[in-house]
Formats: structure tokens, C-alpha cells, sequence
């Protein structure tokens, strides 16, 4: 799977189903294994309190990887 193709899936809360936000870049280890995924935030959940716009999710939060989804549990 290329990185354009992960760019175009909504990642989703599996526990509550909650939008997190779209992928805008990966973190790739020294042995090309991808470690995290980097999210822009949707503005739902971007607080008046931070002013990180991007979280870190953990590829081994990953759940699922659908057609139009990615799943995690963070």
C-alpha cells in the first residue's frame, strides 16, 4: 500500500467511533518499518488549551485498515 492511498482513509475511534483526522505524514524506522502516523487533529477535536494541531498514533494501535477507514484504538 503506498502512502497516497493511507492519505486518503479517515482515521476512526474503534471504541466510540469518533473521528480523529486524516494522515499528513508517516514516521518510518531506520529498517523502513513504519513506527506512527502523524494526524492532523479534526477541528472537533483541536482544544482552545493546545496548540498541537497533529497527534502521533502508533502503528501498533492500528486495528484495521478498510477501503475507506483506518481503525485504531487509542
Amino acid at each position: 500500500m503506498r502512502l497516497s492511498e493511507l492519505q486518503n482513509k479517515r482515521i476512526i475511534n474503534v471504541h466510540d467511533g469518533s473521528y480523529i483526522g486524516e494522515i499528513i505524514d508517516v514516521n518510518i524506522n531506520t529498517s523502513g518499518h513504519i513506527e506512527s502516523l502523524v494526524v492532523e487533529k479534526s477541528k472537533f477535536l483541536i482544544s482552545r488549551f493546545t496548540t498541537k494541531d497533529e497527534i502521533l498514533i502508533k502503528w501498533s494501535n492500528i486495528e484495521k485498515i478498510g477501503e475507506d477507514v483506518i481503525l485504531t484504538s487509542i
